[in-house]
């Protein structure tokens, strides 16, 4: 017998302490990165840390830290260095040829694991056109790749049997690309308006917090779900009643930190469904030890895609793994406040928070009739306004 199991790549994770992140926040950020890793289908293993105001334009880390990282790779058998930040070309080829080992970043890791959980046409075109972008100007590092025959985490391509090594050739391949997204975007508008006449309801959030396994539980669907970073990347829209109100729900991809500026123009006609959604149910994974940054980054990108005003409901999820303890705010009457029960929680966040809230437990199912009760109202609210000659039905 054969083992025919695909054998994990190890890896090492790097990041830097500077300015804008202290040792407690890259111990934190490369826990994600450890996450990506491993659903990436790599064995995440030892970290390395550096204090650098800023990177080394040349190796990202200093000289003396690279030298320490190449007699770890050598003893150890390591098949890939992660870097949590985006590394240039010049610095990749620099590390690289120190390391004499695979080496990626952060938006490398990040492609790799879109173009793994991509399944329908759509979401393929968008993760391809994000490869072909990132990739352009690292052309001649691929190429080197591919010539050793590697694979592996960070070396799903783009869909092609070789890499094109002239840039003109995939200039062309952005540029048809691009007019297929826009050709599904057009299909996508005219599905959008033929179902004009529903309240939409779109879910957003932070990778990983739950957002499909709601979706299940409020539609009765069957949507991929698994604790995996973007175990979504498809849109999925289901009509949803409620006593006798109808209105559609969309499942939309998760946000990161970082993550890739192309990849979000990539997806430009998944966030429109953000944008003509009429309510926002952002889901917050209230067990994350840094789920306050992840709500940032999750305001930040809605900000960016024109979508912060509309109404927004806030699901904290997972009650049913938070830790409670004393938690430090500045922004409360009282230097330290004592979370010891779910009232406690309750109370801390609606002084914080201008938008209905509520806590559930997507996998427990508590207080998920809660929330139904409060979609349903606010759902029938903005029914009535749209629809006022109808108000005899509820």
């Amino acid at each position: 017998m054969f083992d025919t199991a695909e054998k994990k790549e190890k890896a090492i994770l790097i990041g830097l302490i500077n300015k804008k992140q202290d040792q407690k926040c890259i111990n934190e950020y490369l826990d994600e990165l450890e996450f990506l890793i491993d659903t990436a289908g790599g064995e995440p293993g030892k970290r390395f840390i550096q204090a650098l105001d800023i990177p080394d334009s040349r190796t990202y880390i200093g000289s003396g830290k690279l030298d320490e990282i190449k007699e770890y790779v050598d003893a150890s058998q390591i098949d890939v260095a992660v870097f949590d930040d985006e590394l240039t070309p010049s610095q990749i080829r620099n590390i690289e040829n120190v390391l004499q080992c695979k080496v990626l970043d952060r938006t490398t890791l990040i492609l790799d694991i879109f173009a793994r959980r991509a399944h329908t046409a759509e979401a393929r075109t968008q993760v391809e056109l994000a490869q072909y972008q990132y990739l352009l100007p690292r052309l001649t590092r691929m190429w080197t790749h591919l010539t050793k025959q590697r694979g592996g985490m960070g070396m799903r391509g783009p869909g092609e049997k070789e890499i094109e090594t002239d840039r003109r050739i995939i200039r062309k391949k952005i540029s048809l690309l691009k007019e297929k997204l826009e050709t599904i975007d057009k299909q996508r508008t005219t599905q959008r308006s033929k179902r004009a006449d529903l309240i939409r309801v779109a879910l957003v959030g932070y990778t990983n917090v739950g957002k499909s396994t709601i979706m299940n539980l409020l539609s009765k669907s069957d949507v991929f779900a698994e604790n995996k970073l973007f175990a979504t990347l498809d849109t999925t829209v289901r009509k949803v009643v409620f006593e006798n109100l109808p209105f559609l729900l969309t499942d939309t991809i998760g946000f990161i930190r970082k993550l890739p500026h192309g990849l979000i123009k990539s997806f430009k006609s998944t966030l429109d469904e953000v944008r003509e959604a009429d309510i926002l149910l952002h889901v917050v994974d209230i067990s994350h030890s840094n789920f306050e940054e992840q709500i940032e980054v999750v305001k930040q990108t809605l900000l960016e895609i024109s979508v912060s005003e509309k109404p927004t409901i806030v699901v904290f999820n997972k009650i049913d793994v938070y830790k409670y303890e004393e938690i430090q705010s500045g922004d409360l009457p009282s230097e330290d406040v004592k979370i010891s029960n779910l009232n406690d929680l309750k109370k801390t966040w609606m002084s914080k928070i201008n938008a209905p809230a509520l806590f559930i437990s997507a996998k427990t199912k508590q207080n998920v009739d809660e929330l139904k009760n409060l979609l349903y109202n606010e759902v029938k609210e903005l029914h009535r306004k749209r629809y006022p000659y109808e108000n005899f039905l509820y």
